[in-house]
């Protein structure tokens, strides 16, 4: 254990911690995906396939501290996501949580989710060793149905937990119920893999849209970094309570830092 301590984890070029997420969007209007996508700069046709999405042009406005301060080569630029397209749904492909929290966001306003729709994000909920074996590809990495069922299992106990706050006989029963609630769910063992689902954000602001999802990534990066270092009992609600700290305290923070 000791030994493992010293070691650091896995990360990217730019510094963050290596933990894939693949993110999904239903493609409506593929024509116009087409069209869209042949006047962004930031996105070049891959061979055999899908684009690759480089740190230049569009995403020039986008505030990335360890991307900023990356030697950056004009003529070699930074890859930080590829895309492909199956069966009508387009799979936006990222290294680290902290390019997901940032590109996200500037795809809904380079592309109308009118065109194209986003569902939800599949990710890790670890980081690796330097020697550890990587899994081989996405289709390694997820389970459809095991993901399916934790998210069901977490819309269930959400619902249950709505149904007892709402019959409880007063004010502090239902908040002692929501407080139950809140320090089972932060002190659980994370899955090996989780699903995050986007509901009803086609018509907000995009910073305010995915914030939460931000916040929802952030806590899972803490905690899987943390306990790498041995803080075995470093929880979720810890890692919000930081989150919120830092975005709520002072709203120049750097995302996933």
């Amino acid at each position: 254990m000791f030994e493992r301590l010293q070691k650091p984890f896995l990360t990217v070029e730019t510094g963050e911690a290596y933990q894939p997420i693949r993110v999904a969007y239903d493609l409506l209007q593929p024509e116009k995906l087409n069209a869209i996508i042949s006047t962004l700069k930031l996105m070049e046709p891959k061979q055999g396939g899908g684009w690759s999405l480089f740190w230049r042009d569009e995403c020039d406005d986008v505030h990335f501290e360890s991307l900023e301060s990356y030697k950056k080569n004009p003529e070699n630029p930074l890859r930080i996501a590829t895309i492909i397209i199956k069966e009508n749904t387009l799979y936006l492909n990222l290294p680290s949580f902290k390019r997901a929290c940032l590109l996200v966001p500037l795809l809904h306003k380079l592309i109308s989710p009118e065109v194209l729709k986003i569902k939800k994000a599949d990710f890790i909920n670890k980081v690796f060793g330097l020697n550890e074996r990587l899994p081989h590809g996405f289709s390694e990495l997820f389970d459809e149905d095991e993901l399916e069922k934790i998210v069901n299992q977490r819309i269930h106990d959400y619902e249950d937990v709505q149904h007892r706050c709402e019959n409880a006989t007063s004010a502090d029963e239902a908040f002692k119920i929501l407080s139950e609630y809140t320090d089972t769910e932060s002190h659980k063992r994370l899955p090996y893999a989780e699903r995050y689902v986007f509901q009803g954000i086609e018509d907000m602001d995009p910073d305010v849209a995915y914030l939460g999802f931000y916040i929802f990534l952030r806590g899972r990066e803490l905690v899987a970094i943390r306990r790498w270092f041995g803080e075995t009992g470093y929880t979720l609600a810890d890692a919000a309570e930081e989150t919120i700290e830092q975005v709520f305290g002072g709203m120049h923070i750097d995302i996933i830092e």
